[in-house]
């Protein structure tokens, strides 16, 4: 088979098939700097949800291919003075981590018309307070604040394994910490957990939507 994201998909898709055991798995193809073309390409062969995580670059890549009619999920960290802008062409936000971020999506001038937004709370899975995401014992009090906001539609959660840990042991504890924030809407039942090289860890332990690049991308390209 030729080597192509066209190909990588397909392959990906039949190990999927074979690992998620029945359950509903959304695959996010994650296209950070690659060109727009590389996108149409797959969704040419069927695919629709794609990850970007670099403002301006996935307003363009959005913009350019909005007759694809694609979801983009925004899965990289959500800066307040960017977060409106995203949300205008971003279906899914996947990196909801402060009670800051979720007023700055709030905001505008009276009578804006915005849809609503599905959310994800990003929870930090480490000990170091500068890496995205709210900590475990903030995240019922911000999954209350996002369940209530008019702008946000609560999802569930999405973490990032740590770096030095097994993934298996940290998406374990996503499990858990996902359960307390169904406890506060049980509609919120998606865990968006696992990249390429810990995506079988991630649906182990209850992920619904895996965001996988180079896997299917292939190394990223220069210049963008």
């Amino acid at each position: 088979m030729t080597d192509t994201p066209a190909a990588r998909l397909a392959a990906f898709l039949d190990e999927l098939e074979g690992a998620r055991r029945g359950r509903e798995v959304t695959l996010v193809v994650v296209t950070k700097l690659h060109p727009a073309s590389l996108v149409r390409e797959l969704a040419e062969a069927g695919h629709r949800h794609f990850g970007e995580s670099r403002h301006p670059e996935s307003r363009d890549k959005a913009a350019e291919l909005e007759d694809l009619g694609l979801t983009w999920h925004f899965v990289g960290q959500l800066q307040r003075k960017k977060a409106r802008q995203v949300a205008r062409y971003a279906d899914v936000l996947h990196s909801i981590d402060s009670v800051d971020l979720v007023e700055a999506l709030e905001g505008g001038e009276p009578g804006d018309e915005r849809p609503v937004r599905d959310a994800l709370v990003q929870i930090n899975l480490t000990d170091d307070p500068g890496r995205g995401g709210v900590a475990p014992a903030g995240l019922d009090a911000l999954a209350e604040r996002v369940a209530a906001s008019p702008a946000l539609r609560l999802r569930g959660v999405m973490a990032v394994a740590p770096l030095g840990e097994e993934p298996a042991r940290a998406f374990e504890r996503l499990a858990s910490l996902a359960e307390r924030v169904r406890s506060i809407d049980p509609d919120a039942d998606w865990i968006s957990a696992g990249m390429s090289g810990d995506w079988r860890e991630a649906l182990d332990h209850g992920a619904t939507h895996l965001r996988i690049g180079t896997a299917i991308t292939g190394n990223r390209a220069t210049g963008l």
